[in-house]
């Protein structure tokens, strides 16, 4: 199985997902979106879509060019029925492609906070083990509608849509469930400017005292991932 990955910085990589693809033998291939002229290959050259996530929004396209054509290489993967993960900003361009608006969270949501499950989505297969509330790192300014069709995971206090399914295949997912503690040490690095002070945002001692709770993220993640392989064998 071959992962393509649409990376908008260079210390925000796949985290533990590249482990996971390690342990199936499962090769990967990128757009690095930080690099000069970045290339977007046809859907044909790869299997599974990953989008992670990034500072900027799904709007600023008159600052980031490239957002256009990252933008048209979703909906070409999700057209051609590819496995299509998002993380974060990579959710919020799933839910445009899909049809859905982005738009901004009544409130900065950075920290680890609680994320309660959608009664619905324990009736969607690939959110199934998603039975109880799990405290998960949030990072995100901005927040989407579901997309038409689509099953919704589940909410915060500080934010109403965390996440969706859609035909089995098409997943975003609002937090972070894949980062280590290193790349949060390098997010808090070159983005800690961010943590401005508000009702859900952690200061960056607190993050990085907490960071062993990335665990139950990751267990999350690698539960779905596993799901989505089975069912898009």
């Amino acid at each position: 199985m071959r992962i393509h990955c649409y990376q908008h910085a260079a210390f925000e990589t796949p985290g533990i997902l590249l482990d996971w693809a390690a342990r199936h033998g499962h090769p990967w291939t990128y757009t690095r979106l930080y690099e000069p002229d970045p290339q977007f290959p046809a859907p044909a050259d790869y299997d599974w879509l990953l989008v992670l996530g990034g500072v900027m929004g799904v709007h600023e396209e008159a600052e980031y060019a490239w957002l256009r054509a990252e933008k048209a290489g979703i909906r070409a993967a999700i057209g051609a029925g590819k496995v299509v993960l998002g993380i974060c900003l990579g959710a919020q361009l799933l839910a445009e492609a899909l049809g859905a608006t982005v738009y901004r969270n009544p409130d900065l949501e950075i920290g680890f906070w609680p994320l309660a499950p959608d009664p619905a989505a324990t009736r969607q297969p690939l959110f199934s083990h998603f039975t109880q509330p799990l405290t998960v790192l949030h990072w995100h300014g901005d927040t989407f509608e579901l997309p038409a069709g689509a099953g919704p995971l589940g909410s915060s206090a500080a934010c109403a849509r965390q996440g969706f399914g859609f035909d089995n295949r098409v997943v975003g997912l609002q937090f972070h469930p894949e980062l280590t503690p290193d790349i949060l040490a390098q997010m808090l690095h070159h983005d800690g400017h961010e943590l401005l002070p508000g009702p859900w945002v952690q200061p960056a001692a607190e993050l990085q005292r907490r960071s062993a709770e990335l665990a139950a993220g990751n267990a999350f993640l690698l539960e779905l991932v596993d799901k989505l392989a089975a069912l898009n064998r």
